[in-house]
Formats: C-alpha cells, sequence, structure tokens
C-alpha cells in the first residue's frame, strides 16, 4: 500500500511542494488525488530533506492545498512498448489519441533512456535519401546522424518534415525503415496536417507519432521528445530498424522549459532560458547514433524556427553546436514561391562525405557538390553587384553565372511538395545545370567526371549561348 501525503505546502503554477516525505527521490512519478476523486500525475523535480517539489503534468488548476493527498509511485514515467506502437497516434505522455485500444506491452522503457558508452558508438556512415534535392545532393543525411532544420515563423518547414517523413529511406533496406514523429506544442490544424497526411500516404503504417498540442500543459511538452527516443530506441536496438526521429517544434519545447524553470524560481541564463538548456537539450539530440554489434541506428531531424529570424538566438546557437550541421530555409526564397526554401549556403551537413561516392550515391557525388556551390555563390555574388551597379557592370562570365543561380533556384531547389527525386536524378540535374557554364569554369571537376556525365550541348540546347 502506497502511503498517502496531505503534508503540502504551497501550490505555485505547474509545481506543488510536499513536506515530510520519506524516500523520495529525484524523477520518480507521483499522483495527486483531488477532491472530487480525480488523479493527475506528476514528477518529482527536486527533493531537499523531508521536502519534494513537483511538476504536476495536467496542471494545478482547481487544486485546493489542504484536500488533495499525494502518493509517490517509486518509479520514473514510462513508456509502453511493442512493435504494435507502429501505426498509432499518442499523446505527449504516451496516451493513445487516436482512439485505438491501449499497448499490451512487451516491456516499459524509462523515458531518459540509458547513459551511453561514448566507445560503443559506430561512426555514421550510410547515405539516407531523402528524395530532396537539397538535401540530398548538397547536405547529405547521413544513417546515425542529428541534423537539424532552422526555419522561422510561417515558412513551410511543417510540410518539409512530412515530406521527408513520407519520402526517406536507407537504400536496400526499406523494409526495416521507420519513422517516429513528435510534435510539441502545435496547433490542433497542424496536428490534423500531419495526422492527415501519414493516413493519406500510407506511412503511417510505418510510423509513430506523439502529439502535444499548443493548450497541452507545458510540463508535458517537456516528456514528449523524450517519448519518441524511447520508442525509437526499442524499435532500433531491440528490433534492428534504421529509424528516424523528427521532432517539432524544438523553440516550443525550450519555451516550456524557461517556463517551468521561472516557476521554480531559477537564476534565468541568456534571454531567460535556464542555464542548464545547453545541457537539457544535449540528452535530446545525443540519443540519436549507431550502436557497434546493433544493426538499427536513430537519426535525428529537429525543426526549430528561430524567433525573429535570428540565427544567434540561444536555441539555433547552442543546437548548432550539438548537432553535425543546420539546413536552413530562407524568407527570401519563400517570397519567390519556391518550395522548399532552403538556403543551400550556409547550410552545412558535416557528416555528408562519409555518405557519398562509389558505392553509396555516385562517384562524382562529392565533386558536382562541390562545383554547385561554388557557381550558385559566384552567381549569387554577381546578382548582388547587378543591384548596386547595374546589369552593365557584368562581365560576361558574371552575367553566365547570375543565370546559372536562377537557374538553380528554379530547377534544383524548387521541387514539388510529392515529388521524390532518386539521388541519381538529383545528380543529373547537377549536371544539367551545369552544363551551362563553359566547360573552362569547371574547376572543381576532374575530368575523367566531366568526359563521362557533363551533357553534350546538343543533348541539353545550351551550347549556342
Amino acid at each position: 500500500m502506497l502511503k498517502e501525503y496531505r503534508s503540502i505546502n504551497e501550490i505555485v503554477g505547474p509545481l506543488m511542494l510536499i513536506e515530510q516525505v520519506e524516500g523520495v527521490k529525484f524523477g520518480e512519478l507521483a499522483e495527486i488525488e483531488m477532491q472530487d476523486g480525480t488523479i493527475r500525475r506528476g514528477r518529482v523535480l527536486e527533493v531537499n530533506r523531508d521536502k519534494a517539489l513537483v511538476q504536476i503534468f495536467e496542471g494545478s488548476t482547481s487544486m485546493n492545498v489542504n484536500e488533495c493527498k499525494v502518493r509517490f509511485l517509486g518509479k520514473g514515467i514510462e513508456l509502453p512498448v511493442s512493435l504494435d506502437i507502429l501505426g498509432r497516434v499518442f499523446d505527449g505522455l504516451g496516451r493513445p489519441r487516436d482512439k485505438g485500444p491501449k499497448i499490451i506491452p512487451e516491456k516499459r522503457l524509462d523515458i531518459n533512456g540509458l547513459p551511453l558508452n561514448p566507445y560503443a558508438r559506430n561512426y555514421p556512415s550510410e547515405f539516407i535519401q531523402t528524395g530532396v534535392s537539397t538535401v540530398d545532393g548538397l547536405n547529405t543525411l547521413v544513417r546515425g546522424q542529428k541534423l537539424p532544420i532552422f526555419s522561422g515563423s510561417g515558412l513551410p518547414h511543417n510540410r518539409l518534415a512530412a515530406q521527408i517523413a513520407r519520402q526517406a529511406k536507407v537504400l536496400g533496406t526499406e523494409s526495416k525503415f521507420a519513422i517516429v514523429f513528435a510534435a510539441m506544442g502545435i496547433t490542433f490544424e497542424e496536428a490534423e496536417f500531419f495526422i492527415a497526411d501519414f493516413r493519406k500516404t500510407g506511412s503511417i503504417e510505418r510510423s509513430v507519432l506523439f502529439i502535444n498540442l499548443a493548450n497541452d500543459p507545458a510540463i508535458e511538452r517537456i516528456a514528449t521528445p523524450r517519448m519518441a527516443l524511447t520508442a525509437a530506441e526499442y524499435l532500433a536496438y531491440d528490433k534492428g530498424m534504421h529509424v528516424l526521429v523528427i521532432l517539432t517544434d524544438i523553440t516550443n519545447y525550450a519555451e516550456a522549459l524557461r517556463e517551468i524553470s521561472a516557476a521554480r524560481k531559477e537564476v534565468p541564463g541568456r534571454r531567460g532560458y535556464p542555464g542548464y538548456l545547453y545541457t537539457d537539450l544535449a540528452t535530446i539530440y545525443e540519443r540519436a547514433g549507431r550502436i557497434r554489434g546493433k544493426e538499427g541506428s536513430i537519426t535525428q531531424i529537429p525543426i526549430l524556427t528561430m524567433p525573429e529570424d535570428d540565427k544567434t538566438h540561444p536555441i539555433p546557437d547552442l543546437t548548432g553546436y550539438i548537432t553535425e550541421g543546420q539546413v536552413i530555409l530562407s524568407r527570401s526564397l519563400h517570397r519567390k514561391g519556391i518550395y522548399p526554401p532552403v538556403d543551400v549556403l550556409p547550410s552545412l551537413s558535416r557528416l555528408k562525405d562519409k555518405g557519398i561516392g562509389a558505392g553509396k550515391t555516385r562517384e562524382d557525388h562529392a565533386d558536382t557538390l562541390n562545383q554547385l556551390y561554388a557557381a550558385y555563390a559566384r552567381g549569387k555574388e554577381a546578382k548582388e553587384l547587378a543591384a548596386i551597379l547595374g546589369e552593365a557592370a557584368l562581365s560576361d562570365a558574371d552575367k553566365l553565372f547570375a543565370r546559372f543561380a536562377d537557374e538553380f533556384e528554379d530547377r534544383y531547389v524548387r521541387q514539388g511538395e510529392n515529388e521524390d527525386r532518386t539521388v541519381e536524378e538529383t545528380l543529373d540535374l547537377g549536371w544539367q545545370l551545369l552544363s551551362l557554364l563553359p566547360r573552362t569554369e569547371l574547376k572543381r571537376v576532374r575530368d575523367e567526371y566531366l568526359e563521362k556525365y557533363l551533357p553534350q550541348p546538343a543533348e541539353t540546347g545550351a551550347g549556342g549561348e
């Protein structure tokens, strides 16, 4: 029989202080029975001698200090898992929200995961095809990598996330690929968009969705990504699947962390976020990777909206330190009507060189990638120069590169929301664009690849220009 406590001292926001407790541990689950018999759950945030501070998941509205009873359950938050979680939609605390039955668990896992020995990690090296040219061709995603998408308010990051979730695959191992999707602090309309999109395309059959709505308690938002990653670890390391975890929106998660930190009266750090924001984000991001001797892997795409499109804001700034690159969405490209509006030049995948080349994508991938970057950068510079001095000030070569930059944005960056390009199609498209430039300007591509892959003028119709 669990001991009941009526010694509640005070309730502030989502926090409850209980006195005269015995044997309570950090992270332990608590049940709070209200005066009408309803049960709310909480988690121990802090223990100081005979006092315990509890986070209440469902909020403290209508709670009476004198009439509530608290029981400590002697365990942390756990997620019941089995293969039946595939194809299901859960709330932020792992409870079914698709009107389906409860999961009959094969096991229950602590959502904080187990510490992973760094020596046990395998180096990410296998290409994941997302079907999006700006990712596959220029910022290649590698199995076991964490590659965030930096977006802004009003940009189509949710549509891009849904597209990647539909299309992503490890080539040659499609049957063992799964998606774990966690949405934090999103609106009801956004939640319906994701659920309907996954169901319409059939990708829900290999997916697990965790949905935390904007009107759900902030405390629940803290648990949501950990629920998702616990499900991913089970599928990857117990069932040998390649799992892609998409987390949106990390900014909402950090805002919830700031709200709870303020309720605890903690000393704030940059912009009011708690000083441990870096450490907290690392406990999420570092759960990606591959383990020696295990067939499965976890690849992460966290999505965050940069407040005021500011890359130096604490959330994108700290995320950039922990993850292996970033894909940045551009508001100017979005205004031009280009989807997906990926800003190629500041985007980066630090592990791309490990996942491309012969046997993985194609032998010419690295050379074409470097040449496309260089040509696009020069074209953008030429366009900026023309905006200041007028087009007459440009040399013939500069005009050619400026035209290349426009064609690159219109044909390579722009693609349909349901357009799933293979990596070969992406590479061939890159060669078609490079054929717009004189061969003497293609200095970053080896001669044997120019001979083998560069379209001849008769094939492209671009020779006489």
